[in-house]
């Protein structure tokens, strides 16, 4: 087999100035968050839970992230056909529940491809939305 090669992907480093910059927003707006950063497979990469950050949140920023990588948008985008009259209601409870149809998850995108997600929770959609964009930014 010819030197065969891994899809290219979000590196730990990369992975750790997302969490860095969604930190400090999340500082800033006085909110401790759990932040996820998951790779192109929707795999966690990194994670970081905030002092106080809710302990709930754990999954749901990991789920944040690899639901952003799975449908390749941000969650938010996702929030209002989802909901009841939405065309795909109930896609929440696909994959065995590991979707997050909310804000907060939002792919990280290298030339053109989604290379992994950063997700976030414990504030309000708003706040989560805000600091994932921050993370987004940084990459």
């Amino acid at each position: 087999m010819a030197d065969p090669k891994i899809r290219d992907t979000i590196t730990l480093a990369e992975a750790r100035r997302v969490i860095e910059a969604a930190e400090k927003k999340a500082a800033e707006i006085a909110q401790p968050m759990d932040i996820a950063v998951c790779d192109a497979g929707g795999n966690l990469k990194a994670h970081v839970r905030m002092d106080t950050a809710n302990v709930g949140s754990i999954s749901i920023s990991i789920n944040k992230a690899y639901t952003a990588v799975a449908f390749q948008c941000q969650t938010a985008d996702l929030t209002s056909d989802t909901r009841p009259d939405g065309p795909i209601y109930g896609l929440s409870d696909a994959h065995g529940g590991r979707l997050a149809v909310f804000p907060g998850g939002i792919p990280l995108v290298r030339d053109g491809h989604i290379v992994g997600a950063v997700g976030v929770s414990t504030g309000t959609i708003e706040q989560d939305q805000e600091v994932a964009e921050a993370g987004a930014a940084a990459f």
